[in-house]
C-alpha cells in the first residue's frame, strides 16, 4: 500500500544518522517488544507479513515521529486487537493503569516451550522458501514492473512500479506477502533479484551510472516488449 513507510526516491528527511557502537536496544522496553512480537510469530498468531502492514497502517504523523521500536508496538498493539487476541478497552485499561501506578507490578508467566523456539536457530530461508511453480523469467530477461496502486500489502515500492528492469538471478518460491498479510494464504510464487538502471528511477537526478538491485515477486512482473 502507499504511505508514509514507502519513501524510496523521496526528498527532505536527511542523511541517514550512524549511531557508533550502537546497541542493540536503546531501553529496556525495546527488548520487550522485541520479545512480545518473537513469541507472537512462533505461535503463529502474527504472521511478518501482518506485523508490516499493521506498522503501514500507522497515522503518517505517528509513523514519521515514532522510533523503530515505537512502530513495532504500534503494530502489535493494532493487529492483536483486530484478531481478538485482546480488546481496545483492556489496552486503554491497562495503559490508564500504569500512568497511575507505574510501579505496578508485571504480569509473570513461565513459557518453557516459547523459549526453546525464539531460542531455537532457524534459517530465514527455511522459514519463508516453498516448493511452488516454475521460474518465468531468466537471468538476463529485461521486465516491466507492475504500475497499479495496492491498498493493502504489498513489497513492489512505488519508486520502481512501471520501470524497466534485469532479472539478475531467480532465487526460488517463496511466501507471497500481498496474501501472507491478509489471511489470504501463503500462495507461493518465484522471487527474482532485479536491476534497475539508476537513470530509470531517478531521471536526471540520478548519480552516474548506478543500479539498485531489490528482490521481486513474479506476479509483479511483465516481460519487457
Amino acid at each position: 500500500m502507499n504511505g508514509p513507510h514507502d519513501m524510496g526516491g523521496m526528498h527532505g528527511f536527511g542523511p541517514v544518522v550512524h549511531e557508533e557502537n550502537e546497541p542493540v536496544f536503546h531501553e529496556d522496553w525495546e527488548r520487550t517488544v522485541f520479545g512480545m512480537s518473537r513469541a507472537m510469530r512462533v505461535r503463529g498468531i502474527i504472521n511478518i507479513d501482518e506485523s508490516r502492514h499493521g506498522i503501514e497502517r500507522m497515522p503518517p504523523a505517528e509513523y514519521l515521529a515514532a522510533s523503530y521500536y515505537e512502530r513495532w508496538l504500534s503494530s502489535l498493539e493494532r493487529v492483536l486487537v483486530e484478531k481478538g487476541i485482546v480488546s481496545q478497552q483492556e489496552l486503554d485499561a491497562r495503559q490508564a493503569l500504569l500512568r497511575e501506578q507505574p510501579d505496578a507490578p508485571l504480569p509473570q508467566r513461565q513459557e518453557p516451550e516459547i523459549i526453546r523456539l525464539l531460542t531455537t536457530p532457524v534459517r530465514q530461508q527455511d522459514q519463508y522458501q516453498r516448493e511452488g511453480p516454475s521460474a518465468r523469467f531468466a537471468a538476463g530477461d529485461q521486465i516491466v514492473t507492475r504500475h497499479d496502486q495496492p491498498t493493502g500489502h504489498t513489497r513492489l515500492p512505488r519508486y520502481v512500479r512501471g520501470k524497466l528492469g534485469t532479472i539478475h538471478a531467480a532465487r526460488g518460491c517463496y511466501i507471497f506477502p500481498d496474501t501472507h498479510a491478509h489471511g489470504l494464504g501463503e500462495q507461493p510464487q518465484q522471487m527474482y533479484t532485479v536491476w534497475f538502471a539508476a537513470h530509470e528511477l531517478w531521471g536526471a537526478s540520478a548519480e552516474g551510472p548506478q543500479r539498485v538491485y531489490i528482490d521481486l515477486w513474479e506476479s509483479y512482473l511483465e516481460p519487457a516488449p
